[in-house]
């Protein structure tokens, strides 16, 4: 197994809906936020790869795993016993059992907050004018006791909905047959897209779009010479990428 290529695919992850993947809750007294948003040192917002590859591993399992339709469990890599998990999915992923010899294809970078962008639809469009906190939303949620009646408030903070983000994910070729892996990889994120991502999705969080999708290619040669990648696909919607075109 040796480095044929690298795919390089670039873009934008846009909040359709309001968006809470936890974080500390180091911070519990400001604004009376009861769970928070994860944010980076400089207290800003960010989406963690680990949450983006989390959910888009989870999502093709569900579809391909025969381990997963058997026993309606998802397989994280990491049960040695689970023969059955779609070898090509931990090829993409990646495994953590000692005995595999799977090997990653897949590298989720984390998605930080455009503050360009934020700040243009603050300041020009009002559409942030009103948040609580800086870059964010509390929203008060109430769960209700059915047997008694009473309530317990709660606010969550959110990232706000139209908030767009700057994600970068890595694809290794090291076999010619792993372009039906890069196939599965847009097919795990068009399934995000039509699913959600963080928490409380059943209640209309973490709906996203990938836009603004740019994809290049550095070969083992270019390496080799200094080149620089050279760009195949430049698409302004996930959507207008036909996997069954995808032929790297």
């Amino acid at each position: 197994m040796k480095l044929i290529k690298k795919i390089f695919i670039n873009g934008k992850i846009e909040l359709l809906t309001g968006l809470h993947i936890g974080g500390s809750s180091t911070a519990l007294d400001i604004g009376g936020i009861d769970s928070n948003v994860i944010k980076n040192a400089n207290g800003v917002p960010y989406i963690p790869g680990s949450s983006i590859k989390g959910k888009m591993r989870s999502l093709l399992e569900l579809k391909y795993s025969e381990y997963t339709q058997r026993t309606g469990k998802v397989d994280s890599g990491m049960d040695k016993n689970a023969n059955d998990a779609n070898p090509d999915i931990q090829k993409l992923f990646g495994s953590v059992a000692k005995e595999s010899d799977f090997k990653t294809r897949l590298i989720v970078r984390d998605a930080y907050l455009n503050k360009d962008i934020f700040k243009q639809m603050k300041n020009k469009t009002g559409d942030f004018e009103k948040l609580e906190l800086d870059y964010t939303e509390a929203k008060w949620e109430n769960t209700i006791d059915r047997l008694t009646s009473s309530a317990n408030p709660r606010q969550l903070e959110r990232i706000p909905a139209g908030a767009k983000f700057d994600f970068s994910i890595v694809f290794t070729f090291y076999e010619e047959s792993d372009n039906e892996l890069l196939k599965m990889l847009f097919e795990g994120m068009q399934l995000l897209q039509d699913d959600y991502l963080g928490g409380s999705g059943s209640r209309g969080y973490g709906q996203i779009k990938f836009s603004d999708i740019q994809m290049t290619e550095k070969t083992a040669e270019n390496y080799q010479n200094h080149e620089v990648a050279r760009d195949i696909v430049t698409k302004p919607t996930l959507d207008e990428i036909s996997i069954d075109e995808i032929d790297l």
